[in-house]
Protein backbone atom coordinates (compact mmCIF):
# COMPACT_ATOMS: atom_id res chain seq x y z
CA UNK A 1 0.00 0.00 0.00
CA UNK A 2 2.86 2.37 0.82
CA UNK A 3 4.36 1.74 -2.62
CA UNK A 4 1.07 2.63 -4.24
CA UNK A 5 0.88 5.94 -2.39
CA UNK A 6 4.51 6.71 -3.23
CA UNK A 7 3.82 6.15 -6.94
CA UNK A 8 0.63 8.21 -6.71
CA UNK A 9 2.42 11.12 -5.01
CA UNK A 10 5.27 10.91 -7.54
CA UNK A 11 2.76 10.97 -10.41
CA UNK A 12 0.98 13.99 -8.94
CA UNK A 13 4.27 15.84 -8.54
CA UNK A 14 5.21 15.03 -12.11
CA UNK A 15 1.85 16.29 -13.40
CA UNK A 16 2.21 19.47 -11.35
CA UNK A 17 5.69 20.13 -12.76
CA UNK A 18 4.41 19.55 -16.31
CA UNK A 19 1.49 21.90 -15.71
CA UNK A 20 3.79 24.54 -14.21
CA UNK A 21 6.15 24.24 -17.18
CA UNK A 22 3.27 24.69 -19.65
CA UNK A 23 2.00 27.67 -17.67
CA UNK A 24 5.43 29.34 -17.90
CA UNK A 25 5.50 28.72 -21.64
CA UNK A 26 2.06 30.28 -22.06
CA UNK A 27 2.44 33.10 -19.56
CA UNK A 28 1.52 35.72 -22.18
CA UNK A 29 -1.78 33.96 -22.82
CA UNK A 30 -2.58 34.01 -19.10
CA UNK A 31 -1.56 37.65 -18.97
CA UNK A 32 -4.14 38.54 -21.64
CA UNK A 33 -6.78 36.42 -19.86
CA UNK A 34 -6.04 38.00 -16.48
CA UNK A 35 -8.33 41.09 -16.81
CA UNK A 36 -11.35 38.96 -17.65
CA UNK A 37 -10.48 36.36 -15.01
CA UNK A 38 -10.13 39.04 -12.32
CA UNK A 39 -13.41 40.73 -13.26
CA UNK A 40 -15.21 37.38 -13.47
CA UNK A 41 -13.93 36.38 -10.03
CA UNK A 42 -14.86 39.75 -8.52
CA UNK A 43 -18.37 40.05 -9.91
CA UNK A 44 -19.44 36.40 -10.28
CA UNK A 45 -17.40 33.93 -8.24
CA UNK A 46 -16.92 36.04 -5.12
CA UNK A 47 -20.61 37.10 -4.81
CA UNK A 48 -21.73 33.46 -5.13
CA UNK A 49 -19.25 32.28 -2.49
CA UNK A 50 -20.15 35.20 -0.21
CA UNK A 51 -23.87 34.46 -0.60
CA UNK A 52 -23.35 30.80 0.32
CA UNK A 53 -21.33 31.80 3.39
CA UNK A 54 -23.87 34.43 4.50
CA UNK A 55 -26.70 31.89 4.16
CA UNK A 56 -25.41 30.28 7.38
CA UNK A 57 -25.63 33.56 9.31
CA UNK A 58 -28.14 36.05 10.62
CA UNK A 59 -27.32 39.29 8.83
CA UNK A 60 -29.45 42.43 8.64
CA UNK A 61 -26.84 44.86 7.16
CA UNK A 62 -26.68 46.95 10.35
CA UNK A 63 -25.15 44.27 12.58
CA UNK A 64 -22.18 41.96 12.14
CA UNK A 65 -23.22 38.61 10.64
CA UNK A 66 -23.89 36.02 13.37
CA UNK A 67 -23.38 32.34 12.57
CA UNK A 68 -26.60 30.32 12.98
CA UNK A 69 -25.71 27.12 11.14
CA UNK A 70 -28.52 25.52 9.15
CA UNK A 71 -31.23 27.51 10.93
CA UNK A 72 -32.11 29.55 7.85
CA UNK A 73 -32.50 26.42 5.72
CA UNK A 74 -34.57 24.62 8.36
CA UNK A 75 -36.86 27.61 8.69
CA UNK A 76 -37.06 27.99 4.92
CA UNK A 77 -38.05 24.39 4.20
CA UNK A 78 -40.06 23.41 7.29
CA UNK A 79 -41.65 26.66 8.49
CA UNK A 80 -41.95 29.06 5.55
CA UNK A 81 -45.23 28.13 3.82
CA UNK A 82 -44.96 31.07 1.42
CA UNK A 83 -41.61 29.75 0.18
CA UNK A 84 -43.25 26.42 -0.62
CA UNK A 85 -45.91 28.30 -2.61
CA UNK A 86 -43.20 30.19 -4.45
CA UNK A 87 -41.39 26.94 -5.30
CA UNK A 88 -44.61 25.47 -6.69
CA UNK A 89 -45.31 28.57 -8.78
CA UNK A 90 -41.72 28.78 -10.03
CA UNK A 91 -41.65 25.13 -11.08
CA UNK A 92 -45.00 25.50 -12.83
CA UNK A 93 -43.64 28.48 -14.76
CA UNK A 94 -40.38 26.68 -15.54
CA UNK A 95 -42.03 23.40 -16.60
CA UNK A 96 -44.59 25.08 -18.86
CA UNK A 97 -42.87 28.15 -20.28
CA UNK A 98 -39.33 26.72 -20.39
CA UNK A 99 -39.80 23.66 -22.66
CA UNK A 100 -42.69 25.24 -24.58
CA UNK A 101 -40.74 28.42 -25.28
CA UNK A 102 -37.67 26.38 -26.21
CA UNK A 103 -39.60 24.23 -28.69
CA UNK A 104 -41.53 27.16 -30.17
CA UNK A 105 -38.32 29.17 -30.57
CA UNK A 106 -36.73 26.35 -32.52
CA UNK A 107 -39.81 25.76 -34.68
CA UNK A 108 -40.14 29.44 -35.56
CA UNK A 109 -36.39 29.67 -36.26
CA UNK A 110 -36.54 26.58 -38.48
CA UNK A 111 -39.51 27.91 -40.44
CA UNK A 112 -38.15 31.44 -40.79
CA UNK A 113 -34.78 30.07 -41.91
CA UNK A 114 -36.50 28.85 -45.10
CA UNK A 115 -37.73 32.36 -46.01
CA UNK A 116 -35.94 34.76 -48.37
CA UNK A 117 -33.13 36.71 -46.80
CA UNK A 118 -34.86 40.11 -46.45
CA UNK A 119 -38.05 38.53 -45.07
CA UNK A 120 -35.96 36.51 -42.62
CA UNK A 121 -34.22 39.67 -41.38
CA UNK A 122 -37.53 41.40 -40.68
CA UNK A 123 -38.95 38.30 -38.95
CA UNK A 124 -35.90 37.99 -36.71
CA UNK A 125 -36.29 41.61 -35.59
CA UNK A 126 -40.01 41.10 -34.88
CA UNK A 127 -39.40 37.96 -32.81
CA UNK A 128 -36.42 39.36 -30.91
CA UNK A 129 -38.05 42.72 -30.10
CA UNK A 130 -39.96 41.54 -26.96
CA UNK A 131 -36.70 40.36 -25.37
CA UNK A 132 -35.07 43.80 -25.59
CA UNK A 133 -38.13 45.98 -25.11
CA UNK A 134 -37.81 45.96 -21.32
CA UNK A 135 -41.21 46.90 -19.88
CA UNK A 136 -43.22 45.57 -22.79
CA UNK A 137 -45.35 43.51 -20.37
CA UNK A 138 -47.09 46.79 -19.49
CA UNK A 139 -49.11 46.21 -22.68
CA UNK A 140 -50.66 43.15 -21.06
CA UNK A 141 -51.56 45.11 -17.92
CA UNK A 142 -53.73 47.31 -20.15
CA UNK A 143 -55.11 44.33 -22.06
CA UNK A 144 -56.12 42.51 -18.85
CA UNK A 145 -57.44 45.48 -16.91
CA UNK A 146 -60.07 44.56 -14.37
CA UNK A 147 -62.76 46.98 -15.63
CA UNK A 148 -64.90 47.19 -18.74
CA UNK A 149 -62.22 49.26 -20.51
CA UNK A 150 -59.76 46.37 -20.49
CA UNK A 151 -59.46 44.83 -23.94
CA UNK A 152 -60.02 41.26 -22.73
CA UNK A 153 -63.12 42.18 -20.72
CA UNK A 154 -64.53 44.38 -23.48
CA UNK A 155 -64.06 41.64 -26.08
CA UNK A 156 -65.63 38.90 -23.96
CA UNK A 157 -68.54 41.13 -22.88
CA UNK A 158 -69.26 42.15 -26.48
CA UNK A 159 -69.30 38.48 -27.45
CA UNK A 160 -71.68 37.70 -24.59
CA UNK A 161 -69.30 35.23 -22.92
CA UNK A 162 -69.20 37.12 -19.60
CA UNK A 163 -71.70 39.52 -18.02
CA UNK A 164 -69.35 41.46 -15.74
CA UNK A 165 -65.66 42.38 -15.97
CA UNK A 166 -63.18 39.82 -14.66
CA UNK A 167 -60.44 40.86 -12.27
CA UNK A 168 -57.80 39.07 -14.28
CA UNK A 169 -54.76 40.30 -12.37
CA UNK A 170 -56.31 40.09 -8.90
CA UNK A 171 -58.20 36.79 -9.04
CA UNK A 172 -55.78 33.95 -8.06
CA UNK A 173 -57.46 31.70 -10.65
CA UNK A 174 -56.18 33.76 -13.60
CA UNK A 175 -53.02 35.42 -12.31
CA UNK A 176 -50.48 32.68 -12.89
CA UNK A 177 -51.77 31.60 -16.35
CA UNK A 178 -51.65 35.21 -17.55
CA UNK A 179 -48.12 35.62 -16.21
CA UNK A 180 -47.11 32.41 -17.99
CA UNK A 181 -48.54 33.76 -21.24
CA UNK A 182 -46.54 36.99 -20.92
CA UNK A 183 -43.34 35.16 -19.87
CA UNK A 184 -43.69 32.79 -22.82
CA UNK A 185 -44.14 35.70 -25.22
CA UNK A 186 -41.07 37.47 -23.85
CA UNK A 187 -38.88 34.36 -23.74
CA UNK A 188 -39.04 33.51 -27.44
CA UNK A 189 -36.46 36.08 -28.53
CA UNK A 190 -33.15 34.92 -27.02
CA UNK A 191 -33.50 31.23 -27.85
CA UNK A 192 -34.89 32.09 -31.26
CA UNK A 193 -31.88 34.25 -32.14
CA UNK A 194 -29.40 31.54 -31.14
CA UNK A 195 -31.30 28.92 -33.13
CA UNK A 196 -31.33 31.12 -36.24
CA UNK A 197 -27.56 31.52 -35.90
CA UNK A 198 -27.18 27.77 -35.48
CA UNK A 199 -29.30 26.98 -38.52
CA UNK A 200 -27.33 29.46 -40.60
CA UNK A 201 -24.11 27.74 -39.54
CA UNK A 202 -25.07 24.23 -40.68
CA UNK A 203 -22.62 23.00 -43.32
CA UNK A 204 -24.47 22.62 -46.62
CA UNK A 205 -22.10 19.88 -47.74
CA UNK A 206 -23.48 17.70 -44.93
CA UNK A 207 -26.97 18.13 -46.34
CA UNK A 208 -25.77 17.12 -49.78
CA UNK A 209 -23.93 14.11 -48.35
CA UNK A 210 -27.06 13.16 -46.41
CA UNK A 211 -29.11 13.10 -49.60
CA UNK A 212 -26.58 10.76 -51.16
CA UNK A 213 -26.59 8.52 -48.05
CA UNK A 214 -30.35 8.01 -48.02
CA UNK A 215 -31.93 11.02 -46.30
CA UNK A 216 -35.42 11.06 -47.82
CA UNK A 217 -37.26 14.01 -46.24
CA UNK A 218 -36.79 17.18 -44.20
CA UNK A 219 -37.59 15.44 -40.89
CA UNK A 220 -34.75 12.96 -41.33
CA UNK A 221 -32.51 15.83 -42.40
CA UNK A 222 -33.47 17.73 -39.23
CA UNK A 223 -32.90 14.78 -36.88
CA UNK A 224 -29.73 13.28 -38.35
CA UNK A 225 -27.91 16.36 -39.66
CA UNK A 226 -29.31 19.69 -38.48
CA UNK A 227 -29.73 18.98 -34.76
CA UNK A 228 -26.34 17.26 -34.25
CA UNK A 229 -24.65 20.12 -36.14
CA UNK A 230 -26.06 22.80 -33.84
CA UNK A 231 -25.63 21.13 -30.44
CA UNK A 232 -23.80 24.15 -28.95
CA UNK A 233 -26.71 26.41 -29.89
CA UNK A 234 -29.20 23.91 -28.50
CA UNK A 235 -27.32 23.81 -25.20
CA UNK A 236 -27.07 27.60 -25.08
CA UNK A 237 -30.81 27.94 -25.76
CA UNK A 238 -31.59 25.41 -23.03
CA UNK A 239 -29.45 27.23 -20.46
CA UNK A 240 -31.01 30.58 -21.34
CA UNK A 241 -34.53 29.12 -21.24
CA UNK A 242 -34.03 27.54 -17.81
CA UNK A 243 -32.30 30.59 -16.38
CA UNK A 244 -35.05 32.90 -17.60
CA UNK A 245 -37.82 30.58 -16.37
CA UNK A 246 -36.40 30.30 -12.84
CA UNK A 247 -35.48 33.99 -12.66
CA UNK A 248 -39.01 35.33 -13.13
CA UNK A 249 -39.74 38.30 -10.89
CA UNK A 250 -40.42 41.57 -12.72
CA UNK A 251 -43.36 40.28 -14.75
CA UNK A 252 -45.31 38.89 -11.81
CA UNK A 253 -44.63 41.93 -9.63
CA UNK A 254 -45.61 44.39 -12.37
CA UNK A 255 -48.79 42.59 -13.43
CA UNK A 256 -50.10 41.08 -10.18
CA UNK A 257 -48.72 43.43 -7.56
CA UNK A 258 -46.32 42.94 -4.69
CA UNK A 259 -47.40 40.91 -2.83
CA UNK A 260 -49.92 39.22 -5.12
CA UNK A 261 -53.34 38.05 -3.94
CA UNK A 262 -52.95 34.90 -1.80
CA UNK A 263 -49.36 34.79 -3.11
CA UNK A 264 -50.75 33.19 -6.28
CA UNK A 265 -48.00 34.76 -8.42
CA UNK A 266 -45.21 34.50 -5.86
CA UNK A 267 -41.93 33.14 -7.23
CA UNK A 268 -38.63 32.24 -5.59
CA UNK A 269 -36.98 35.42 -6.84
CA UNK A 270 -39.92 37.50 -5.57
CA UNK A 271 -39.52 35.82 -2.17
CA UNK A 272 -35.81 36.61 -2.33
CA UNK A 273 -36.57 40.24 -3.21
CA UNK A 274 -38.98 40.46 -0.27
CA UNK A 275 -36.51 39.30 2.36
CA UNK A 276 -33.47 40.92 0.81
CA UNK A 277 -34.71 44.40 -0.13
CA UNK A 278 -37.90 44.87 1.91
CA UNK A 279 -37.07 43.19 5.23
CA UNK A 280 -33.25 43.34 4.91
CA UNK A 281 -32.84 39.81 6.29
CA UNK A 282 -29.81 39.17 4.15
CA UNK A 283 -28.83 35.85 5.69
CA UNK A 284 -32.26 34.40 5.02
CA UNK A 285 -32.30 35.90 1.52
CA UNK A 286 -28.89 34.32 0.79
CA UNK A 287 -30.31 30.93 1.82
CA UNK A 288 -33.12 31.41 -0.71
CA UNK A 289 -30.59 32.40 -3.37
CA UNK A 290 -28.43 29.35 -2.61
CA UNK A 291 -31.36 26.95 -2.99
CA UNK A 292 -32.35 28.64 -6.25
CA UNK A 293 -28.74 28.39 -7.45
CA UNK A 294 -28.62 24.65 -6.72
CA UNK A 295 -31.98 24.04 -8.41
CA UNK A 296 -30.86 25.86 -11.56
CA UNK A 297 -27.57 23.93 -11.69
CA UNK A 298 -29.32 20.55 -11.32
CA UNK A 299 -31.90 21.43 -13.97
CA UNK A 300 -29.22 22.68 -16.36
CA UNK A 301 -27.21 19.47 -15.92
CA UNK A 302 -30.30 17.32 -16.51
CA UNK A 303 -31.32 19.20 -19.66
CA UNK A 304 -27.79 19.21 -21.07
CA UNK A 305 -27.43 15.46 -20.52
CA UNK A 306 -30.64 14.92 -22.48
CA UNK A 307 -29.63 17.22 -25.34
CA UNK A 308 -26.24 15.51 -25.72
CA UNK A 309 -28.12 12.42 -26.88
CA UNK A 310 -29.76 14.24 -29.79
CA UNK A 311 -28.86 12.60 -33.02
CA UNK A 312 -26.91 9.74 -31.37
Amino acid sequence: MSEFFKKYIALRRHNFRVMLKKAKQRKMCYLFLAPYAILFAMFFVFPVVASICLSFTYYNILETPRFVGFQNYIKLILEDDIFLISIKNTFMIAIITGPLGYILSFIFAWLINELPRWVRSVAVIVFYAPSIAGNCYVIFSVFFRGDAYGHANALLMNMGIIDAPKLWLIDPTYMLPICMLVILWMSLGQGFLSFVAGLQGVDRTLLEAGCMDGIKNRWQELWYITLPSMKPMLLFGAVMSITQAFGVCDVTMALCGYPSTDYAARTIVTHLFDYGFSRFEMGYACAIATILFLIMILCNKAIQSLLRRVGT
